[in-house]
């Protein structure tokens, strides 16, 4: 998208934000559903399109653009990104790098229009382990019957599309190439949805299970037209979708240390606002620090996706840092807030529920631990430098 055209994009959106998104929050955690009209402003936006390319109907943003986006609209109510993000970030992401044409031209201009999609990877008895994955992908003829569950995926209830990760082979095989992906319309026969689970926080963004029982999909719903490169897929998804994350929790960390400054400012004890004792001041500040160093995380790491240079290592530590630093400007908040900040007439315990899940979306913080540390080395041994 070209940059002027984003700047007043973007200051649109930060208007739409502030003026009819925060305002409708009580409506959303009530109804535990973001109201219809709301969603197609949205669409209306085109906020379910940001990502695709422009000849599908979407805005064709580049990683930066999106990424910004997604970090302004995460100042509201997390549901509002939740409910465009596996639309905007793994699916697209997955079907523009390894979908067919065809499988481009038939689902990208209906995400872009506002189509709500989900991302089936994980089960009750696996996640980041593809090897324990239990739901198989048989083949039928020119076609395949899955069979399985998947648990916790964000959006389910509302999902047209899900992008499901399954095992064309019964045994592990090198690479993970016994896990392949398939695009599964939800409303076809065999696909059940669970009850949306209750969660801690992040009200209005709805999870469930999924269930396959003898779906027979045609051989074109295989992603790529290609067995085997599923786990992949799902890999190379989860770059964007980790970078979405670290979005989110820059932007609601920003409302978050907002809303603090504001009861600081008006709350007082011993004749004076609090905002003067040098301790309150002290969590104001470390949380200003952090989330200025999220920030440019953020843009360094979309900087080099846009530039075609390796992202694994920039996405999964700006992930790893912006949600651990969102879950601490949190805590600052409530402690800021004193006995008020555990009462639910409070935001501040809201944002302290909300922001858990981020250090659990995408990858957990130990698992990104995990790849950051083997990629570097792996990275040390081969050239000398991590």
């Amino acid at each position: 998208m070209d940059a002027e055209v984003f700047g007043q994009f973007i200051e649109q959106l930060w208007r739409y934000v502030h003026e009819r998104l925060i305002p409708a929050e009580k409506e959303v955690i009530a109804a535990n559903a973001i109201p219809a009209e709301i969603l197609d402003e949205m669409r209306e936006m085109g906020l379910f399109g940001l990502t695709m390319p422009e000849e599908y109907g979407g805005a064709g943003m580049n990683t930066s653009q999106y990424v910004e986006t997604i970090r302004v609209l995460s100042y509201a109510l997390p549901a509002y990104r939740s409910i465009t993000s596996i639309n905007l970030g793994m699916v697209c992401t997955a079907l523009k790098k390894s979908g067919t044409e065809e499988q481009k031209a038939e689902w990208l201009p209906r995400l872009a229009a506002g189509q709500i999609a989900c991302f089936g990877l994980t089960e009750p008895g696996s996640g980041s382990d593809s090897a324990a994955m239990q739901t198989t992908a048989v083949k039928d003829g020119n076609g395949y019957i899955l069979n399985g569950s998947k648990r916790y995926i964000t959006n389910a209830p509302f999902a047209k599309l899900g992008l499901i990760m399954a095992r064309t082979s019964k045994e592990p095989l090198p690479k993970n190439a016994h896990v392949s992906a398939f695009l599964v319309d939800m409303e076809k026969a065999g696909v059940t949805v669970g009850k949306p689970d209750k969660k801690m926080g992040q009200e209005g963004s709805q999870i469930a299970d999924i269930y396959l029982d003898d779906v027979h999909v045609d051989g074109d719903a295989l992603l790529g037209g290609e067995e085997g490169q599923g786990f992949r897929t799902a890999m190379m998804s989860l770059d964007n979708g980790r970078l979405s994350v670290a979005a989110a929790s820059a932007g609601y960390a920003r409302r978050i240390l907002d809303t603090a400054m504001k009861y600081a400012l008006e709350r007082k004890a011993f004749g004076e606002p609090i905002s003067q004792f040098q301790l309150i001041q002290a969590m104001l500040a470390d949380s200003e620090s952090e989330i200025y160093a999220a920030e440019c995380m953020l843009k360094d790491a979309c900087a080099k996706v846009d530039a075609g240079e390796p992202s694994l290592l920039p996405a999964a530590s700006t992930k790893l840092f912006a949600s651990e630093m969102c879950g601490r400007v949190a805590d600052r908040c409530v402690q800021i807030h004193g006995g008020a900040g555990y009462l639910a007439e409070y935001e501040a315990e809201r944002f302290f529920r909300d922001s858990r899940i981020y250090r659990i979306y995408e990858g957990t913080s130990q698992i990104m631990q995990l790849v950051i540390a083997k990629n570097m080395l792996r990275n040390f041994a081969a050239g000398g430098q991590a």
